[in-house]
């Protein structure tokens, strides 16, 4: 079982990955800005990289710059459609990027694997 913060502004899709995540075992925060993800104590942090009025991979690098993201594992997701956004992402240190669907059907897997990747280090 894995802390996990959530940072998703998509009401619908932030529920079900807030849903899906307890049920796999987790501890699950969902945030809709930012500012309060920023300070989240977590293992995993998950982060909409499609949501409009949020810029994953510059968040994801000042947290890095800042210190703020020693032992927590970032997870993104995207839309499928969004290559240009994926690579940001990467380019950018997210340590796993997966498309919007791969994160429906796996999420509880994905973080486990990140959660445990996590501690190991």
């Amino acid at each position: 079982m894995a802390q996990v913060a959530v940072l998703c502004p998509d009401l619908l899709f932030g529920s079900k990955l807030e849903g899906g995540l307890r049920a796999a075992g987790h501890e699950v925060t969902r945030y809709e800005d930012e500012t309060n993800a920023r300070a989240a104590d977590a293992e995993v942090l998950v982060l909409d990289l499609g949501a409009e009025d949020l810029d994953g991979a510059t968040l994801v690098e000042s947290m890095r710059a800042d210190g703020e993201l020693k032992g927590i594992a970032t997870l993104g997701f995207y839309p499928h459609v969004e290559q240009e956004t994926r690579a940001r992402a990467e380019a950018a240190g997210i340590d796993l990027v997966v498309p919007r669907s791969r994160m429906a059907r796996e999420m509880g897997a994905l973080v486990e694997r990140l959660a445990g990747a996590a501690s190991d280090a």
